[in-house]
């Protein structure tokens, strides 16, 4: 199949792009690496009267460091957080996300943006940013605002995004050398999206700690015993599995509707427990 006849614009600013969206009155959509958006009209399963492309649009692409945060522009690819090893400063955690997502045609176009804002809940940035305290930066026609990533996606495929409002990009936190994490995606094929997810992240030296659960259901969940456990474990805890396994069932029971015997709710808490203890013992 193919999409519905579309108009297709490429913004030259921000702001141009932010007067177009308002005055479109929704029949705009932004165009960033088109990875998820173009397929999804093609099989008629998304629409726009016009494509409006963002892909260029030098804002959206910067990465820095700000104090304590680390921002990542929305327009930022996926290979280039993968390749962007000397300006990372998450430890190793971005690049390792971003190299694990589908195959190098779509991480050298798609978006960090993109992904989120898309709000699939099997793709990666969605829980591995979550893991993370993320913040989004979100840019309106008349002002802009912050919203914790936590409160960003809403529901399956719905953000708290408005029809005339960008996001520029996110706020992560700087992890220190003593932080510690494990992102475990299980999926049947190389590329494919992934049918469980979860990433897990302790840093000390701030005080933080974080398990989130993605794929599995409509949006990612934080596990928050899990969490509480992690900030404190030591590799002696790890080996007390039964009293790990009490906390999984318990964290996994409060998310999942399946049977603690079923297939999903054993392939979520496997992969909670590898990352657990990846991050534990290393």
């Amino acid at each position: 199949m193919k999409s519905a006849a579309f108009q297709y614009a490429k913004a030259k600013d921000l702001p141009g792009a932010l007067d177009a969206l308002g005055e479109a009155e929704g029949g705009v959509k932004l165009l960033g690496g088109g990875q998820s958006l173009l397929p999804m009209m093609n099989l008629r399963l998304a629409w726009a009267e016009q494509l409006l492309d963002i892909s260029e649009l030098e804002t959206l692409k910067q990465r820095e460091r700000r104090g304590t945060r680390y921002f990542i522009g929305g327009g930022v690819t996926h290979a280039a957080l993968e390749d962007g090893v000397a300006d990372d400063l998450t430890q190793g955690y971005v690049p390792t996300v971003a190299a694990g997502i589908a195959y190098r045609s779509v991480r050298n176009k798609g978006t960090i943006g993109g992904s989120v804002v898309h709000a699939d809940p099997a793709a990666d940035w969605p829980t591995a940013l979550r893991a993370l305290d993320t913040r989004v930066l979100i840019q309106g026609r008349q002002d802009q605002r912050q919203l914790p990533l936590a409160e960003f996606q809403v529901g399956l495929m719905e953000t708290a995004l408005e029809a005339d409002e960008i996001v520029l990009g996110f706020e992560l936190p700087v992890l220190s050398e003593r932080a510690r994490w494990a992102y475990k995606k299980f999926n049947r094929k190389t590329g494919e999206f992934g049918h469980a997810l979860c990433a897990a992240v302790r840093d000390p030296a701030q005080s933080w700690a974080c398990v989130m659960l993605g794929a599995v259901v409509d949006t990612p969940q934080r596990l928050p015993a899990l969490s509480e456990w992690l900030l404190k474990a030591s590799a002696a805890d790890v080996q007390r599995t039964a009293a790990l396994d009490a906390l999984i069932q318990d964290d996994l029971g409060q998310v999942l509707d399946q049977a603690p015997d079923s297939y999903e709710f054993h392939l979520a808490a496997t992969l909670i427990r590898r990352a657990l203890r990846e991050v534990v013992s290393s």
